[in-house]
């Protein structure tokens, strides 16, 4: 990142602990993604399909627990 991309960020209101975790996340993605590729391990469809301009990825809907018959 460049010194106007935090400067974009605090101008949004960030502040350093705020940039300080962008720095840690995107920090991890680059990590594992090189790992990732590193072992060879292909990517989901569906994140390709995704990235591509595809439908976007959505988490599963919570599963919903079974009526518990003791009450």
């Amino acid at each position: 990142m460049t010194r106007e991309d935090w400067d974009r960020l605090r101008a949004l209101g960030l502040g350093d602990e705020d940039c300080l975790e962008v720095a840690h996340v995107v920090g991890i993605f680059n990590h594992l993604t090189r790992l990732a590729d590193g072992f060879g391990i292909p990517v989901d469809p569906r994140t390709l399909a995704a990235a591509r301009g595809g439908a976007p990825l959505q988490h599963p809907a919570p599963e919903q627990a079974a009526p518990d018959p003791a009450r």
